[in-house]
């Protein structure tokens, strides 16, 4: 299972609009051309090849991907996106004030696309907005899931791949539903309604 260490602990742990939208109905919806060339302006993206838009059930998250720091995870992802395969994937670990994990096919932070990756630690700080990627206790098994910081998380430094920064919408983040007990798993959990590279809109 894909778990992050909490603060205090020196282990490795393991009524919306979209609600109803079953995982394989979770789709990009289709658009015009020029609508969809205004939606790419609006962003205002340094790269558009290397900036994702994460659109949640109340609204669109801007994510800006760090290629120079994690150039094997940030291509996977990509690939996994254009593939489709976040779409309708469930936020199935949510913890207050720490952070929100999905990109589990089966929803439960067991799963994945079946590809590890070696490990791309390097000197970006997990803070408020980091997108940043699971793992299990062996530091190369990172796969498809991953998380955003809710707030700063300086103790995850070093033992998890940063990957990229969330630029715009962080408030639609902060709005996740969020999960209960040890392990912050969530009952009836909020989705990915659609993730795309920018490009490609």
């Amino acid at each position: 299972m894909s778990q992050l260490l909490k603060k205090t602990e020196t282990k490795n742990l393991s009524g919306s609009k979209t609600k109803n939208i079953a995982s394989h109905e979770a789709k990009k919806l289709g658009m015009s051309e020029t609508r969809a060339k205004k939606i790419k302006h609006s962003y205002q993206a340094k790269d558009p090849e290397n900036t994702l838009v994460l659109k949640l059930k109340d609204g669109d998250v801007v994510i800006e991907m760090f290629e120079d720091d994690a150039p094997n995870h940030v291509a996977r992802i990509k690939e996994l996106v254009r593939q489709k395969f976040y779409n309708g994937l469930k936020f199935h670990r949510v913890i207050e004030g720490f952070m929100a994990q999905t990109g589990c096919p089966l929803g439960t932070g067991t799963g994945g696309s079946g590809k590890k990756l070696k490990a791309e630690f390097n000197t970006k700080p997990h803070k408020r907005g980091t997108v940043s990627m699971a793992r299990a206790m062996d530091p190369n098994s990172a796969d498809s899931q991953f998380f955003i910081c809710f707030a700063d998380a300086p103790w995850l430094n070093g033992q998890y791949t940063v990957w990229g920064e969330v630029t715009s919408g962080m408030e639609f983040v902060d709005a996740i539903k969020k999960g209960g007990g040890y392990n912050g798993m969530v009952s009836d959990p909020d989705i990915i309604v659609s993730l795309d590279v920018l490009a490609d809109l």
